[in-house]
């Protein structure tokens, strides 16, 4: 399948990557120091109508295809993995659910401030016993004649301080066999009840927000239900196969920062009188990598592109997810050893991709995870 990017994804691609050097990549290395984000550039991004770009324009955004939103990531990410996971998570997991579960009022209200770049939106799925196993979710709401009560706990979740509302996933009630019915309802961040703090000490992507969420009795008009009640599951399923091909976006990003940064300092080191790039050594590096990149690009695109026309992705987009958050760790790590010793030191900026990547293997679904979900697509 033939990816070639159209005039309007080129175009897109120049805005972004010029918006990204001199607005995200200069401040990626205070961000990761400081741990803290640099909320100006989501406000900027909002202004240039990327915070939008997958949703309609009657929501406030750009009317544009998933490809151009993965390219958005993956320019974002290569300035900055902070930066790109929060943008990416901001996307895949704060508004879309909201596009294509929400009713219109709740998409007026919800999302449109989301994709004109006002505020920030999160998704609060994984608590301190539910990560991988989501059917284990704990936080509990009940109604309360026109309200629901929650009470629970949310952990590691990206941009909640940032944001007006959470999507929050709850048991709401027992199926018929047992088994939790699992909702998600949306919850204005200002709620009483609602105590959100970022007290992580992260290994990587510090310039991306991270926090804990406690929900005791907080009250929340019924009709914050979010699309169909007994569904819950299967919509917060679907969103994941969206974020991951998000994920498999920012891994590409940060892998391509990595090898950029290589093969520069591949021509530029001297040692037995020539640059180490003459080496066969480092030229199979450098090919592997440039050939991984490429390859895990492509699948990206396939995946997106397969969510455009209305067709099964799910599959693929674990295929995108696992390849490439894998192959980045690789290239990073091999990026690290082309520089040496001065791959250890900050100041070359190798050693934060590898701490960085790491999540990428972790998030949306740990690589094992990936794994059962791809054999169980395959039938077994």
């Amino acid at each position: 399948m033939d990816f070639e990017l159209s005039k309007e994804q080129t175009m897109l691609q120049e805005m972004v990557r010029g918006f990204a050097e001199k607005e995200i990549k200069p401040y990626a290395r205070e961000v990761d120091e400081t741990g803290k984000m640099k909320y100006e550039t989501f406000e900027k991004l909002g202004k240039l109508g990327l915070l939008g770009i997958p949703f309609p324009e009657k929501y406030g955004g750009a009317g544009g295809d998933t490809i151009s939103y993965c390219i958005a990531v993956e320019e974002i990410g290569k300035a900055c993995g902070g930066t790109g996971l929060s943008y990416a998570a901001n996307t895949s997991l704060g508004a879309s659910p909201i596009y294509y579960f929400g009713t219109e009022e709740q998409k007026q209200k919800w999302l449109v401030p989301m994709a004109k770049g006002e505020t920030m939106g999160a998704f609060g799925l994984t608590e301190p016993n539910a990560g991988s196993d989501a059917g284990g979710t704990r936080t509990k709401a009940v109604l309360d004649g026109d309200e629901w009560v929650i009470n629970g706990e949310k952990c590691w979740i990206t941009n909640a301080e940032y944001s007006r509302q959470v999507i929050v996933t709850a048991v709401t009630g027992k199926r018929d066999d047992g088994r939790n019915i699992i909702s998600a309802i949306i919850v204005p961040t200002d709620s009483p009840g609602i105590t959100i703090s970022s007290n992580y000490e992260k290994m990587g992507v510090r310039g991306s927000n991270t926090c804990q969420i406690v929900l005791d009795h907080v009250r929340v008009p019924r009709e914050n239900l979010l699309g169909d009640e007994k569904k819950g599951f299967n919509q917060f399923l679907y969103t994941l196969d969206g974020g991951r091909i998000s994920i498999a976006a920012l891994s590409v990003g940060i892998a391509q920062a990595a090898y950029e940064k290589a093969l520069q300092y591949a021509k530029e080191r001297k040692q037995f009188g020539r640059s180490i790039s003459n080496f066969q050594a480092i030229q199979f590096k450098l090919a592997d990598m440039a050939m991984e990149i490429d390859l895990a690009r492509n699948e990206v695109y396939k995946a997106a592109w397969l969510k455009d026309q209305g067709k099964p992705f799910g599959k693929e987009s674990a295929f995108a997810k696992l390849f490439a958050s894998e192959m980045g760790f690789r290239v990073c790590n091999q990026a690290i050893q082309i520089h040496g010793g001065s791959g250890y030191m900050r100041e070359y900026d190798v050693e934060r991709y590898l701490r960085d990547i790491k999540l990428m293997e972790i998030g949306e679904g740990t690589s094992e995870i990936q794994r059962l979900v791809i054999a169980r697509h395959l039938g077994c």
